[in-house]
């Protein structure tokens, strides 16, 4: 039992309305994890906030999805990996890139396959990869800033990832159709 609100529009603290209801106008409906950390005006920003800069990274949309399944799939966020298998399907990321990093599997894509990799050591080793695990990545054809960029993308997903734990978010309607459970460990 999570000692936590979703909030709505009416029930949020005053300085989260704003917005929400700029995520209900942009998203056609409040995703529970923005409800969630409405109680926190100042998570809930940085929460878009990050999201926005993410955007603005080098990075395709599809290799930021895949950054965002890699750091929620490592993570044991199973709203994020629903939510973002829903949003990686509707930018047209293949069903059998989605379902890899999903299931933990290697990629067929080489690039793809060297971000998943990368974006899961640094999640791995918090943030501690080493020389190896960069020229690897580099190696696919990205470059320093995109490294960088990763560790934007993981701050960003485990700022998701984590309050999903805390709160304990139900999976919104939306994406109940890409449901995932966590892989447990050992």
């Amino acid at each position: 039992m999570s000692i936590f609100s979703i909030h709505g529009e009416q029930t949020a603290p005053e300085a989260s309305r704003p917005i929400l209801e700029g995520a209900k106008a942009k998203y056609g409906f409040l995703p529970n994890l923005l409800g969630g950390l409405a109680s926190s005006p100042a998570a809930l920003e940085a929460y878009v906030t990050l999201s926005d800069l993410f955007d603005k990274s080098s990075l395709t949309p599809a290799e930021r999805q895949v950054v965002i399944l890699a750091t929620s799939a490592e993570n044991g966020c199973e709203y994020c990996v629903a939510a973002h298998s829903t949003v990686a399907a509707m930018l047209k990321v293949a069903d059998d890139v989605i379902e890899a990093v999903r299931d933990g599997r290697p990629i067929n894509d080489e690039r793809l396959e060297a971000l998943r990799n990368f974006t899961e050591t640094v999640v791995r080793k918090r943030g501690w990869a080493d020389e190896d695990d960069v020229q690897a990545f580099l190696a696919a054809g990205f470059d320093r800033a995109q490294v960088l960029e990763i560790v934007l993308g993981v701050a960003f997903k485990t700022l998701s990832n984590y309050a999903n734990h805390l709160i304990a978010t139900p999976v919104d309607a939306a994406f109940a159709p890409r449901a995932w459970t966590a892989r447990k460990a050992g």
